[in-house]
């Protein structure tokens, strides 16, 4: 069951007579309500398929006999990418529609203005997408837990290929909020502490969704770099390869890329593909393990489309949710569901997960490989499956970046 209100939710809904359901009367009867928020109008490709992965989820989960006998329901809103909105429809959630916990989240700072709001509401968040390793750490606090892997997991996945490189003049292109800047940090401190030798010799910070991509791609070629390391996604991704493209920004140099692997970022480079980039992705057409190719076929049976990263969180979301819920045994008072969180394991279309206790970090890993060109198309070659849990920072490290940790 999903029940979007029509009145302020109108934009979220897709048509079935699930999503239109009616609210259930019966207390014995009464679902356990997830008030779910994300950036739908601001960035579809993304948040699109992931709305068709959490609803996949929360079908099996129910035609299964949801958790403990009772089904789950989620009640879903667009906070259009405004951390002000996202607070506001938390607060309806919460006080309007008494939901028992939130989820979800795309940008960074809407994951943070979400986890603030919990932390002053005492209710829990399970953010879904939003990278930045703020949300666990600095400004990790015990009502929050994260599904993705963190800048800080993935820049590292990224390090371990990128010091085999011979580059030693580095330059970088990133989104100029919380993301991009700890993307760049990670990626810099960490390749530095392997490689002595390398220098970063130059950086552009673009502000989201309007780079000027050709003066971008000169003030990086004109800083003679030996090699880039990119966090730009999305349109500002397809505009930044075209312009690089078309001045030569990346023949004769190596390209390090976080998210460009992913089908979302990936597809509509098209053509333009540039060949031999290292990025960390998703390789949903040659993924052939068992849980993966059963995920991929309910998800192309159920919605005529193959399935997007986008759809991997937001089944893998709800999955997680589900277990945390089911370890509470029936209390969901705030305080109960953080300690049922804590080592709650589930299983992904990637394999299995856990929440960390110490940080409320999930290992949901991430793949790492190369793009090249088939067909006409972007695809992730070379690429190998990378457990969050191996290059995560060792406990005594977590307890300085995250004060009070577990």
């Amino acid at each position: 069951m999903i029940e979007i209100s029509l009145s302020r939710r109108a934009l979220l809904a897709a048509g079935t007579a699930a999503l239109a359901a009616p609210r259930l009367a019966r207390a014995d009867a009464a679902p356990i309500r997830i008030g779910e928020i994300n950036s739908y109008s601001a960035v579809p490709a993304f948040t699109l398929p992931y709305r068709n992965g959490w609803q996949l989820a929360l079908e099996q989960i129910n035609a299964a006999g949801g958790v403990n006998g009772r089904k789950l329901a989620v009640i879903s809103d667009n906070d259009a990418g405004k951390p002000q909105d996202a607070v506001r429809l938390a607060g309806e959630l919460v006080e309007s529609d008494r939901v028992d916990l939130l989820a979800g989240g795309f940008l960074s700072n809407v994951g943070l203005a979400l986890s603030d709001f919990s932390a002053q509401k005492r209710v829990l968040y399970v953010a879904g997408e939003p990278l930045t390793d703020a949300l666990v750490w600095q400004n990790g606090q015990k009502f929050c837990y994260r599904l993705r892997p963190s800048t800080f997991v993935q820049a590292a996945i990224l390090v371990e290929e990128a010091a085999k490189l011979p580059a030693k003049r580095w330059v970088t292109v990133a989104p100029n909020y919380e993301y991009g800047q700890s993307a760049v940090k990670w990626f810099s401190d960490l390749l530095k502490a392997k490689r002595p030798d390398v220098e970063f010799v130059a950086a552009q910070w673009p502000a989201l969704g309007h780079i000027d991509a050709g003066a971008v791609a000169e003030a990086l070629a004109s800083a003679k770099p030996e090699a880039i390391y990119n966090v730009t996604f999305g349109p500002d991704l397809t505009n930044f390869v075209r312009q690089g493209n078309t001045r030569g920004l990346f023949e004769g140099r190596s390209v390090v890329s976080l998210l460009t692997g992913e089908p979302e970022y990936l597809d509509p480079l098209g053509d333009e593909t540039p060949p031999g980039w290292i990025v960390t992705g998703y390789p949903w057409a040659s993924l052939e393990t068992p849980a993966h190719v059963a995920f991929r076929t309910a998800y192309q049976k159920k919605f005529n489309d193959y399935p997007r990263m986008g759809s991997v969180v937001g089944y893998s979301l709800i999955q997680a949710i589900a277990a945390g819920l089911g370890r509470a045994n029936g209390d969901f008072a705030s305080d109960k569901l953080v300690s049922a969180f804590a080592g709650a394991e589930f299983e992904t279309p990637f394999g299995h997960a856990l929440f960390r206790a110490i940080d409320h970090q999930s290992t949901l890993g991430t793949f790492v490989g190369k793009t090249a060109l088939k067909d006409g198309k972007g695809v992730m070659v070379d690429w190998r499956y990378v457990d969050g849990a191996s290059v995560m920072p060792p406990d005594a490290e977590v307890h300085k970046l995250r004060p009070g940790a577990g």
